[in-house]
């Protein structure tokens, strides 16, 4: 395993994150409860210590699953949750909230699904656009001093929005932000942001919602349940289908002559391109989590990476 410390923390991570939202049960096809745990536990023994989730996965489902997995193991793992989206009444749609009587409410719900007194990383999953960034760090800083939190992160955070956040420099020790072969378009960004806020990004979508896995071909069809069967997850529809399936093989003849399968190699290409990030990968059972594995302590050549870069610059012209 490889491991970083996160920016301005004493947090120390494995690079391999191991991504929450498939243990919600929810739009991802069928997931065992009993492969879940597994999966957590083949992880721990790998040596991946870091655990992304967020209050909105399964409606808490994904948060209740990991603290009943992680159980006495807690205290040798870094746990990361998210708080600030919601559903409405009739939970039918979704809405962003960031209020501080929000977060309040979130932060005490977290706590008890994930059978813990203290989240080592809470994060804005997303803005609200209403609530000052003043009024949600002070809510933050006082959870820290409360010692529910040890440090806070930002989730989905763009450039054209970081003006408010310049005065915060170094707050918050982490960001999120979807990255992969097959979604290169917010690369500098993530640079950008990195340097900015003095933060350490983290990848989500890090394998295209699994396309650049080499599971799936051009006639690929997901049950109605699998959110990947609708037209908005494009890495699954028409040409950009097409063109991750490029990437897909070009991965695959690169992974071949190290021994590595293409969502290895796939994983590799972020771990050397972006060299201080953390890499989240959605998981559903412990086969999965073990193939992940394999992209660590190992490096792509400066070739390898030139011909990855050329094959998906497929963002730049659709």
């Amino acid at each position: 395993m490889e491991y970083i410390t996160l920016a301005n923390s004493d947090l120390t991570v494995s690079r391999l994150c191991i991504g929450g939202d498939p243990m919600g049960g929810h739009g991802w096809g069928v997931v065992q409860e009993s492969d879940l745990l597994e999966a957590v536990q083949a992880g721990i023994d790998a040596g991946i210590n870091f655990f992304d989730t967020a209050d909105i996965y399964g409606l808490g489902r994904a948060e209740e699953l990991l603290g009943k997995a992680l159980g006495g193991k807690r205290k040798n793992v870094i746990i990361a949750t998210k708080f600030g989206v919601r559903r409405n009444h009739s939970n039918t749609e979704s809405y962003y909230d960031n209020s501080p009587k929000w977060i309040r409410t979130a932060i005490e719900g977290s706590l008890q699904r994930l059978q813990t007194d203290y989240i080592d990383l809470y994060q804005v999953h997303y803005r609200d656009g209403q609530t000052p960034i003043a009024d949600i760090i002070g809510t933050l800083d006082c959870l820290q001093r409360e010692g529910k939190i040890r440090y806070f992160g930002l989730s989905n955070i763009h450039l054209q929005s970081i003006s408010e956040l310049l005065p915060y420099k170094g707050k918050f020790v982490s960001f999120q932000n979807e990255y992969s072969l097959a979604k290169r378009d917010l690369e500098n960004e993530i640079q950008s942001i990195s340097e900015t806020l003095d933060a350490t990004p983290m990848t989500w979508g890090s394998l295209g919602q699994g396309i650049l896995t080499g599971k799936y071909g051009p006639d690929v069809k997901f049950d109605k349940n699998d959110r990947r069967s609708r037209a908005v997850y494009t890495n699954f529809h028409g040409e950009k289908l097409k063109n991750n399936l490029r990437i897909v093989e070009c991965l695959s003849d690169i992974g071949s002559s190290y021994g590595k399968t293409p969502a290895e190699t796939a994983i590799r290409f972020i771990l050397d391109y972006l060299p201080q990030s953390a890499v989240l990968v959605g998981v559903k059972n412990k086969k999965q989590v073990l193939d992940n594995c394999g992209a660590c302590n190992w490096k792509l050549t400066g070739a390898d990476i030139a011909r990855l870069c050329e094959v998906s610059k497929w963002r730049e012209e659709a």
